[in-house]
């Protein structure tokens, strides 16, 4: 008992009196605590694209988000978030309020996005559809390396079939460059 004491006990008790050991100690496992919980709750960084509602400069939201069982169902998770609308009240929606997602379908790598008829308005609050869209579009192929287009549809009728090609995204994702991070 008393080796115990002289080489395990002793020991921890002189490094914990010091309070800059034991601070650092303490951050370390509330460090491990929350990778732990990090790794136990599968949640992947999701970037989220908005317009400020004065100057309509691009604001980008980083929201934590659970992995989904297949890539499917992490887009239609992305999409539902993204119609939601940002969370902080200066920023403008994409879309309308009533918006909703329909159906959403990934196959070799296109996304088929069937949306409610609201999407064809511009969000009350103001901008434009087509920019919108193109923010979405720019937005889905920033998240998911894996997709490479994205065909929009409004009610079953597929909208902007010319508009989103892969020469355009060039152009969008050059906007990303004056982004401001929330």
């Amino acid at each position: 008992m008393n080796v115990i004491i002289k080489y395990i006990f002793k020991p921890v008790a002189n490094f914990l009196l010091s309070p800059v050991k034991r601070s650092i100690l303490l951050v370390c496992i509330l460090a491990l605590l929350a990778l732990a919980e990090f790794l136990y709750l599968g949640l992947a960084r999701r970037t989220f694209v908005f317009y400020t509602l004065n100057e309509g400069i691009i604001i980008v939201e980083d929201r934590m988000l659970k992995h989904a069982q297949s890539r499917e169902d992490d887009i239609i998770r992305y999409v539902e978030e993204t119609l939601l609308g940002p969370v902080s009240p200066d920023l403008l929606p994409l879309f309308p309020s009533g918006t909703r997602l329909i159906s959403l379908m990934y196959r070799d790598g296109v996304v088929f996005a069937n949306l409610t008829p609201d999407a064809a308005m511009p969000p009350a609050e103001g901008g434009i559809t087509i920019e919108n869209f193109r923010t979405l579009y720019a937005s889905i192929l920033r998240n998911f390396s894996y997709v490479s287009d994205i065909r929009f549809f409004i009610d079953g009728n597929i909208v902007y079939s010319d508009e989103f090609r892969q020469k355009d995204t060039q152009d969008v994702t050059i906007d990303f460059k004056r982004e401001v991070e929330i």
